[in-house]
């Protein structure tokens, strides 16, 4: 099995008494583009900073291309290039200049540098803006020159923490389209807030909640997944639930009162089938009136939002740990 471009296991981080991530695992193989979301404070970039060097953890381990990110921070800074949120810039230098200084420091070959700071500026739709100062820039164009700088080096792996940030529509689709592009030739963990961008462009999400993996799988896993009828109508509840639980290919009902004598369902079926028209036609012929029916499909804003809200279990009475033997 090929040894996976991201490796983190049991990777822990405390600030005092605040646990910011606790016992994260997860891995993203060479080449993929991988989602990392979750609310604010949830422990996103935590994990982020420390795959990229510049925390340590608490607790755990973790490896990018290989190389331990405590024991081998040079040899992980050289393989990785780090999209920052806020991206630090000097506001006195011009775009090219400073992508020059950055190709330098980075150790990008000198016979190849201007080609190589050409291509990552026409990547990332800056040429335009090569000789202006830094500090005159917006912050879209500040991010935009912040990616540029990332693909300097060339690196296997890609950290990007809120990429899109401050950028206009067309400025968003032009990055994505981008950043797309860099899938397969290197590996992309891509951290946002907005879903519909993660959907456009990666192939699995991770989601991180309240320190710890709340859920990891593909996109494709998640379209597939059963759809959902949503059907109001006016009617007795019970009767109405009892006459739907009947249905031979319904497997689960839910009700939701919407006062009076109307009531909203949630049905889920045994099959991927579009069963609209057969349960209106049923439905008709109790004479109960439709007010609503649509055929609701998996889609990750349900997935994330069942997450971030689910209630935790109680915890279980802690067990005492037996002592560990002396060290030998």
């Amino acid at each position: 099995m090929a040894t996976p471009a991201i490796n983190v296991q049991n990777l822990t981080k405390s600030y005092g008494p605040v646990l910011a991530v606790d016992d994260v695992t997860f891995q993203v193989r060479t080449g993929e583009l991988v989602g990392f979301l979750g609310p604010n404070g949830a422990g996103k970039s935590t994990t982020m900073r420390i795959l990229t060097t510049f925390l340590p953890a608490s607790r755990g381990y973790a490896w990018v291309d290989g190389f331990d990110v405590m024991y081998q921070s040079m040899a992980v800074r050289q393989r990785i290039g780090y999209l920052p949120e806020s991206v630090p810039l000097y506001p006195e230098m011009r775009v090219g200049e400073y992508l020059s200084y950055r190709a330098r420091l980075k150790g990008v070959e000198r016979a190849g540098r201007t080609a190589r700071i050409d291509y990552c500026m026409g990547k990332c739709r800056i040429k335009e803006v090569k000789s202006r100062l830094l500090g005159t820039l917006s912050k879209g164009y500040r991010q935009r020159v912040g990616l540029a700088d990332t693909l300097l080096a060339d690196p296997p792996v890609l950290i990007l923490d809120e990429p899109t940030s401050g950028l206009d529509p067309v400025q968003i689709q032009e990055t994505l389209n981008t950043i797309r592009e860099l899938a397969g030739r290197h590996t992309v963990l891509l951290s946002t807030h907005i879903l519909p961008e993660v959907e456009k462009v990666c192939e699995r999400v991770i989601i991180i909640n309240k320190g710890q993996i709340k859920f990891d799988d593909t996109l494709r896993s998640i379209a597939e997944r059963e759809p959902v009828l949503q059907l109001e109508v006016r009617g007795p509840a019970e009767a109405v639930a009892a006459f739907l639980r009947e249905q031979p290919e319904v497997a689960n009902v839910t009700p939701h009162p919407l006062g009076s004598d109307l009531t909203a369902f949630d049905i889920q079926t045994k099959d991927r089938k579009d069963q609209r028209e057969e349960m209106a036609r049923r439905l008709g012929v109790k004479g109960w009136a439709i007010r609503r029916l649509d055929l609701k499909r998996a889609s990750l804003e349900d997935v994330y939002t069942s997450v971030v809200l689910r209630q935790p279990e109680p915890a279980a009475p802690a067990e005492p740990e037996p002592a560990s033997p002396p060290a030998a």
